[in-house]
């Protein structure tokens, strides 16, 4: 059997990506929501200038989204995919893994369609690299 409590992100953790997604939507340009949840497809914390979505099905979306993506990099030989861009008429979406050791997530960042992409790609690398440090 796995140990629920383990399985589970504590509070501290779900607090410490939301300052993280926090500072995305506040200082990137054209970012108007991201979520950040678990692997296996549940809402852990989001945040939103505008828009309403189905944050549980988009969650578990998302969840499916990156596991499809995972098995085609592993058939192609490509190694750590780390985020996901898909670029519509009407904006973009990215999906970005944290690979933490204990507590692996996913960030769902929506956007305008004329963003930096450089610069929300870069604050999404921070903000993984900030939440798998804190997940030690």
């Amino acid at each position: 059997m796995f140990n629920a409590t383990k399985r589970t992100a504590s509070n501290e953790l779900i607090q410490h990506a939301r300052e993280q997604i926090n500072n995305i939507i506040n200082n990137a340009r054209g970012v108007h929501f991201i979520m950040v949840c678990s692997t296996d497809g549940f809402e852990l914390t989001s945040v939103y200038k505008r828009g309403q979505y189905n944050n549980s099905k988009l969650a578990a979306v998302s969840s499916s989204i990156l596991a499809m993506v995972s098995a085609f990099i592993k058939e192609i030989h490509l190694v750590g995919c780390q985020n996901i861009t898909l670029d519509a008429e009407n904006g973009k979406a990215i999906l970005a893994s944290v690979s933490a050791q204990n507590h692996p997530m996913i960030i769902v960042a929506l956007t305008d369609k004329d963003i930096l992409l450089g610069q929300v790609l870069y604050m999404l690398k921070a903000a993984t690299q900030s939440i798998i440090s804190a997940d030690q």
